[in-house]
């Protein structure tokens, strides 16, 4: 997929982090792009800089996502790209005993369920209400559009306390192939990232020895991500047209420990 002006493409999770820097780099190209974020002061900024624009919305509400497409669409047309980086996280051990009072505990249900539907059905969810618009493009050298979607190393090498966000992870990992043979007689093409270690908003208010440490980690280089490197395989994955049904570590060769 060439991209440029006659392009249009939703970020979910756009006004930060790894989302931000891919808003950035596919308007870099001319692409006309659409925030989806719930947060509208982030989102209404980074939206101006790009000439984008912001829809707010959270990915875990049908009716949110139906109006933050259908903003989205009145701006800049049916977009043809789709990046899936709205996510979060939690961290319960699946069962503890407290040690100081002995007292036992699980994992609370509704916080598991929390970060599935977050993580795992919102990406499906716009996904699916992307696709469905895309059917409607006249394809270009036989393509239709680009999905991109963001995992996590946990996906494959959780730690200790991340069962629901493993499990989320896995599941858009485990999705990516069978989404991408639904939608290759039409031309749509799915691909999904998962990142490791990366500097994102989330990180920035960790301890500096701690992302010292966490640097150290990783075999090479030893640092963490950067957001633009995230970037920049979203776009391949974009504009390579024989990538498909792929699920890409980036993450400098780094397995996570138990812990």
């Amino acid at each position: 997929m060439e991209l440029n002006s006659s392009v249009a493409a939703v970020v979910t999770g756009g006004a930060s982090g790894l989302g931000e820097a891919t808003v950035r780099a596919l308007a870099a190209k001319g692409v006309k792009v659409a925030i989806f974020d719930m947060n509208e002061q982030k989102g209404e900024a980074v939206a101006k800089d790009v000439g984008g624009v912001f829809c707010k919305c959270n990915v875990t509400s049908e009716e949110e996502v139906d109006a933050a497409f259908a903003k989205a669409r009145a701006a800049h047309g049916q977009e043809r790209i789709l990046v899936n980086c709205a996510g979060t996280g939690n961290a319960f051990k699946t069962a503890s005993r407290d040690k100081q009072t002995g007292e036992t505990k699980h994992f609370p249900l509704d916080a598991f369920n929390w970060i599935i539907q977050i993580n795992l059905v919102g990406t499906f969810r716009c996904i699916a209400k992307s696709a469905k618009g895309m059917l409607d493009l006249e394809p270009i050298d036989g393509e239709r559009g680009a999905i991109v979607n963001t995992a996590s190393v946990a996906a494959e090498d959780g730690q200790m306390g991340q069962a629901a966000y493993s499990a989320s992870k896995g599941g858009v990992v485990g999705m990516t192939l069978p989404i991408a043979r639904d939608l290759a007689g039409d031309g749509i093409r799915v691909n999904t990232i998962l990142p490791g270690i990366f500097e994102t908003p989330l990180m920035a208010g960790a301890p500096p020895q701690v992302k010292e440490a966490l640097a150290a980690s990783v075999p090479f280089p030893k640092r963490l991500g950067q957001a633009p490197e995230y970037a920049q395989l979203a776009l391949t994955m974009i504009t390579n047209g024989y990538f498909n049904g792929e699920d890409v570590r980036l993450d400098g060769a780094i397995r996570m420990a138990p812990r």
